[in-house]
């Protein structure tokens, strides 16, 4: 049967979903050094609490397309959105840091399947025609949940407390179960579906893990030679085994097929990159203010808000970018003038003026918001809808492990400057760090370069 109109309820399902996770990420960012005195570690031991939400998402998010297969979408939607709920009332009450990061992967197994299986929904009922409107229903609000989450986050840390932001999700998570209960209809019952890769979770596991255990080990105040040896080697096995698994075995965890498109190989490798380093940004901002610059939770929230007032300023006029210019002439343009902005970034100081510092980063969100919707409609141009389930699946977990790898990245970089004294900058060692951040954007120029002049062309509209 023909499908007649545009699932608008079913976008803003998939929405408020995002929209849930999204603001929880953010407000955290903003909490971490308040977290991290209030627990008696430093704030960047505490950087756990974000990298490890994410690494989870990244080994569990594959699970997600053979939960829907098995039990459908409808009851994995719901049974994640009240995990995820869970989750965020157990990190509310959490006496130290081990609880806190063991609440924050709950979190994050509800989150792996709610995020992936509300999007996969959407884009299995739109026309190909269409991805570019759905995709602007999925990242309208989860971008408005960055300009609320950094002022609201630093409200609430200065007058009622950290464990207060986790409260949050709550209310929010019981509302989108009674709209997943009315939106999602009941489906007939699935097929069986594939069995599933045990293999492969386990290979995916034991990487994700190591590089999460080493990264942790570098931002400790006296990192451990053997345990950074040991996590290196460890990851570099499991990783290169899981892969020639994945390769080789009839239902894998992870199917790679998706990858003899260019478009989609383009951003699974250049796009995580470039994931990784805006992922960086919003992490690094709101603690630079508070630890280096001296600023209140509320003011550095509030200025944070501006990267996100940019994200959504631009956002009317992307499509319209894309389909008047090309992807990859926009993703050209883009880098390039993002490492000039990451440039500026770092020569901020304390004595810098506000409103030079509001108006950077309102330029900065900007270009990251043009840069991550003309990657995230590259994605899926060329994708057949066969392939949808897994190239989405693939898709989601490396976006999730590259902004991880982002975060562990850039706390690394400020500790190692830290530790070997670097104040060439005003900025210290958080400047040296936005240096290291416009350095990958530069080298991201190499993939934009390498894209066909016609990228994704249909899925914006410019082969009619």
């Amino acid at each position: 049967m023909a499908r007649s109109s545009f699932p608008r309820a079913l976008a803003l399902l998939g929405a408020s979903a995002m929209f849930m996770e999204i603001l929880d990420a953010t407000i955290v960012i903003t909490a971490l050094p308040a977290i991290a005195d209030d627990l008696g570690v430093s704030t960047f031991d505490a950087t756990g609490v974000v990298t490890a939400y994410l690494m989870t998402l990244a080994v569990v998010i594959p699970v997600s397309g053979w939960a829907a297969q098995r039990w459908g979408v409808r009851p994995v939607f719901l049974g994640a959105m009240a995990v995820f709920t869970l989750g965020s009332l157990g990190c509310a009450l959490s006496g130290g840091l081990g609880w806190l990061i063991a609440m924050r992967v709950v979190q994050a197994a509800g989150g792996a399947m709610m995020v992936p299986v509300g999007r996969l929904a959407v884009l299995r009922a739109v026309d190909r025609s269409e991805i570019v409107r759905a995709i602007a229903y999925l990242t309208w609000p989860a971008l408005v949940a960055p300009v609320l989450a950094p002022v609201v986050g630093g409200l609430i840390v200065t007058h009622a407390g950290w464990r207060t932001i986790f409260l949050i999700n709550i209310p929010i998570g019981v509302v989108g179960l009674v709209a997943a209960v009315v939106v999602c209809r009941p489906e007939p019952r699935p097929a069986l579906p594939r069995r599933l890769d045990l293999s492969g979770l386990i290979g995916t596991s034991l990487a994700v893990t190591a590089i999460m255990v080493g990264t942790g080990e570098l931002t400790s105040t006296a990192p451990r030679p053997t345990v950074l040896a040991g996590t290196a080697v460890a990851a570099v096995l499991a990783g290169a085994w899981t892969v020639r698994h994945l390769r080789r075995v009839d239902d894998p965890l992870l199917d790679l097929s998706a990858l003899r498109h260019h478009s989609f190989a383009s951003v699974l490798s250049y796009g995580s990159v470039y994931r990784a380093v805006i992922s960086a940004v919003p992490f690094l901002l709101p603690i630079m203010f508070q630890v280096r610059f001296g600023w209140s939770p509320t003011a550095a929230g509030a200025m944070v808000a501006a990267l996100f007032v940019g994200n959504l300023m631009i956002k009317p006029f992307t499509t319209g970018l894309m389909r008047r210019l090309g992807i990859r002439r926009v993703l050209v343009c883009d880098t390039a003038l993002s490492v000039l902005a990451f440039g500026a970034l770092a020569c901020l100081g304390a004595s810098t003026a506000s409103w030079i510092i509001a108006g950077l980063l309102v330029v900065s969100g900007a270009l990251r918001s043009i840069g991550f919707t003309a990657y995230n409609t590259l994605a899926f141009a060329d994708v057949s809808g066969t392939e949808l389930p897994h190239a989405n699946a693939l898709h989601a977990a490396a976006q999730e492990l590259a902004a991880a790898v982002g975060i562990a990245g850039a706390a690394v970089a400020v500790t190692i400057g830290t530790r070997y004294g670097a104040d060439v900058l005003p900025a210290g060692p958080y400047g040296l760090a936005f240096v290291v951040l416009g350095v990958c954007t530069l080298l991201l120029l190499v993939g934009a370069l390498r894209l066909a002049a016609t990228a994704g062309d249909p899925a914006v509209g410019r082969d009619q």
